[in-house]
């Protein structure tokens, strides 16, 4: 396995970054070095960093090697990525069961953070579809199931990568009736209105986008979209646009988010609309825009992501009103129901709403996110440990009461803590 010195590497937020030892091995039999590894680093924070250290880099072993077409059993190397998936198998009448907001994400990386996606209410968290693993622990190839294996298995998923490198899934795939989505936009006047839809849709795919910016009784507004797969010849592409530079810091000041904000709103006719979209635009919209995340700057950007019970509305707005009155929010802000799906010791979902918003990366925004910490602990929740670069570990410790189990597995797996990242480190993971 060949190493390349002194590479600089970041996740997707670009305000934490890591300089180390990477090698890209092409199967998993290559592998010589324990060391921690990444995807295609589209978490946000540090979870794939590892500064001063190796880290293997497993976006070559992008293989399928199984696929019953007739029962949807697939099993793929770790660095095949969900948009793949979701391009070649509509047409053999299967589907991922869950997808996150980025096609880019690996399969890997969707295990070790147990991704969610817009019908989690419907079908809870990806590892919940997932029927086996193999893991590569201490030099060895160990394939691992959530009947035979029950705790490794939890602290497996959503275990940030600590048990051991996953080098292959075993995934149980969703019948798909068609090769697009048919979506159903109306716009949404506040807060109490979002909720109250949010309740009480019976759509399979179901998100909010909401406005950050907007106060009064306007706070909550947005765009709420309700979706099911449907037949019918996709859209014709759109051409894919990239960010060719870091943009200025104006590029995302209070009265260009606040005018941008406004035009999306009312993009959606008053009396709403339902709309023909491809797989790709409607799971990963920002997709069709590479390197979208250069529009924050230099300086990188940061997201916060929490859940909270259903009876803790009220916490999620407060939150937002203070998101909306700092004038840090950018356009990029997102609110669901979630189910109680959930895989893992340190898996995000319960059963409540989850509210994720962007901000550039300011010392005001690092004052703001730990004061919404403050309140998701409070309210009995969470945050979203793939979105995370801020929290301290005491805050996370504390939204994760299953903590002590996922160590105590991760302790005996990996003894000598190599597959350690910047993330658990900084949050003092491997303590109880």
């Amino acid at each position: 396995m060949r190493w390349r010195k002194d590479i600089s590497y970041a996740g997707w937020g670009r305000a934490l970054t890591a300089t180390g030892r990477v090698a890209r091995p092409v199967t998993a039999h290559e592998i010589d070095t324990a060391a921690p590894a990444f995807g295609n680093r589209r978490s946000y924070g540090d979870a794939p960093l590892n500064d001063g250290g190796a880290a293997l880099d497993m976006t070559a072993q992008d293989r399928i090697t199984a696929f019953d077409r007739k029962t949807g059993l697939i099993t793929v190397e770790a660095g095949v990525t969900l948009g793949t998936l979701a391009r070649i198998l509509p047409p053999q009448g299967w589907v991922p069961p869950v997808m996150p907001g980025t096609g880019f994400a690996t399969v890997g990386g969707a295990v070790a953070m147990d991704v969610h996606g817009k019908n989690h209410h419907r079908s809870g968290s990806f590892c919940q579809h997932v029927t086996a693993l193999t893991l590569l622990q201490n030099g060895e190839m160990r394939r691992i199931t959530p009947n035979r294996d029950k705790r490794l298995w939890a602290a497996t998923c959503g275990g940030l990568g600590q048990t051991g490198v996953i080098t292959q899934v075993t995934l149980q795939l969703k019948p798909c009736p068609g090769e697009v989505m048919v979506v159903t936009e109306r716009r949404v006047e506040g807060w109490a209105e979002h909720i109250a839809h949010l309740d009480a849709s019976d759509a399979t795919y179901c998100v909010g986008w909401i406005d950050a910016t907007a106060t009064g009784d306007r706070l909550g507004r947005g765009i709420l979209e309700e979706a099911e797969i449907g037949r019918g010849l996709p859209p014709a592409r759109p051409r894919r646009r990239s960010v060719p530079l870091d943009a200025p810091a104006w590029a995302l000041s209070g009265p260009i988010v606040r005018a941008f904000n406004s035009l999306y709103y009312h993009r959606v006719p008053a009396s709403g609309r339902t709309v023909v979209r491809a797989f790709e635009d409607f799971f990963f919209p920002l997709d069709k825009i590479h390197d979208w995340n250069r529009l924050y700057g230099k300086r990188g950007f940061h997201q916060f992501q929490c859940v909270v019970p259903l009876d803790q509305a009220e916490a999620l707005r407060t939150m937002l009103a203070e998101i909306a009155e700092s004038g840090l929010a950018s356009p990029l802000a997102v609110l669901k129901r979630m189910g109680d799906g959930r895989a893992g010791y340190l898996s995000f979902p319960m059963q409540g709403y989850t509210l994720a918003v962007d901000f550039p990366n300011r010392d005001a925004a690092h004052d703001l996110v730990a004061r919404l910490e403050d309140r998701t602990v409070a309210a009995g929740g969470r945050i979203y440990l793939a979105k995370d670069a801020l929290a301290t570990g005491p805050r996370v410790k504390a939204m994760y009461p299953e903590h002590p189990d996922w160590a105590a597995q991760v302790a005996k797996a990996d003894p000598d803590e190599t597959l350690s990242t910047d993330m658990v480190r900084r949050l003092g993971l491997r303590r109880t």
